[in-house]
């Protein structure tokens, strides 16, 4: 039985959200009481988010099912800084032109998780660089950096780590931990928000937020963070052998999306359904109870769930039928991701590489030597091997049991 009276934090507990709240009981009380504006903030540095940040955005979509208002927080500002949680290096500097485009194919993504509008639980989506870009220098260094210490900064985990690896952190990344601070205080002052979630490494940065509003303002704001997201087998969600998992269709097929859920490793398919989907929990035990060959039943309910939720039912109905044409046989399923290798064909090391099925040549001449490639039905065992195809004729390249494509000239 759960400790917490919120409907919104008895959710996340029983769902596998929490790992840390700066106080729980103040957290539970206000939840129990009143509407929370609550926040988790997103760089722009991609077109597309991945699923190592689904976790957060479904905190966001948690907090509008238990009543509360969601606010997304892009990072136009902060991404011209970059974040060095968890980074060796440098981030690249980006042109204001293309974190623009970046911000607005992203925000397609949450439009399927969030219900945006006006309304007093309604989503919004909010830029950093509306006030970051105004601020002056010298005002952020009178008003704020008073109010942080660099022995303090110098413990975050953030700073400490590559700091420990000898690796270069520019003072411009030094400033990301007082921006991100600056941001809590500003949405609080302006919007209410007395909430920022995120994930664990962003503790100290949150921490930040809520020691701010109250040194600045005065104000009690709260931080919760979920546990790091790992597959079983100890790898972080949101990458593949073949690259990231990404959320937008213009990234990544919506097929491509769906395999990813539907090879996850058995031990994970319970955690997984709790936290990216909104299949009751009567329902996850049962399918999480699964054994034995039925387990791919249970699977299958997971991948059809996530993407639908992500992409759309009607994307997620194309990649299982898709799936159940290719591995009935020879079929070739509309969803299945398409190599045009033109006129004069395509060596096998560059088809599978282009695919992504492989992240290397040297990869895919590997997976040739070990039998695993197939073209048509045919075993290739030549690295040399060019794919050809006639004009208007389809054919299946695969690697192994799980991955296929079409090819077509």
């Amino acid at each position: 039985m759960s400790e917490y009276q919120s409907e919104l934090l008895r959710v996340m507990e029983e769902r596998g959200y929490v790992h840390q709240i700066t106080d729980p009981k103040g957290l539970d009380a206000l939840a129990a009481r009143q509407v929370v504006p609550a926040y988790v903030g997103f760089d722009a540095t991609a077109p597309s988010l991945h699923v190592g940040n689904l976790v957060s955005i479904m905190l966001l979509r948690r907090l509008q099912q238990a009543g509360h208002k969601p606010i997304v927080l892009m990072g136009g500002g902060t991404t011209r800084i970059g974040d060095p949680t968890g980074k060796d290096e440098v981030r690249k500097m980006l042109t204001d032109d293309a974190i623009e485009q970046n911000i607005a194919s992203i925000r397609t993504a949450f439009e399927n998780l969030l219900t945006f509008g006006d309304g007093p639980t309604d989503a919004v989506m909010v830029n950093n660089h509306d006030w970051l870009g105004s601020i002056g220098y010298i005002e952020m260094l009178q008003r704020v950096g008073t109010h942080f210490t660099v022995n303090r900064m110098l413990s975050f985990d953030s700073v400490r780590l590559r700091l420990e690896r000898e690796q270069p952190m520019t003072f411009l990344e030094f400033n990301y931990m007082i921006l991100q601070g600056y941001d809590f205080r500003h949405l609080n002052r302006e919007m209410g928000v007395k909430l920022q979630m995120g994930g664990s490494d962003q503790w100290g940065n949150i921490v930040n937020g809520v020691e701010l509003a109250r040194r600045m303002d005065g104000q009690e704001v709260f931080g919760l963070t979920t546990p790091l997201i790992t597959r079983a087998d100890g790898t972080k969600m949101g990458k593949s052998v073949s690259g990231a998992i990404w959320l937008n269709e213009a990234q990544l097929p919506n097929y491509d999306f769906w395999q990813y859920w539907r090879n996850v490793d058995d031990r994970d398919v319970g955690r997984f359904m709790r936290l990216f989907t909104d299949l009751p929990l009567d329902e996850i035990s049962r399918l999480e109870a699964l054994e034995g060959a039925e387990i791919n039943d249970a699977k299958i309910a997971l991948a059809n769930a996530v993407t639908a939720l992500v992409r759309g039912a009607a994307a997620a109905r194309a990649a299982e039928a898709t799936a159940t044409a290719t591995f009935a046989g020879s079929g070739l399923g509309e969803d299945l991701p398409v190599l045009h290798v033109g006129e004069d064909g395509m060596r096998i090391g560059a088809a599978l590489t282009e695919l992504r099925f492989t992240a290397s040549g040297g990869e895919a001449k590997r997976k040739v030597a070990e039998g695993a490639v197939k073209f048509d039905e045919t075993v290739i065992t030549d690295p040399a091997f060019v794919v050809t195809i006639a004009e208007g004729a389809d054919a299946r390249l695969s690697l192994g049991r799980k991955k296929h494509a079409v090819v077509r000239r």
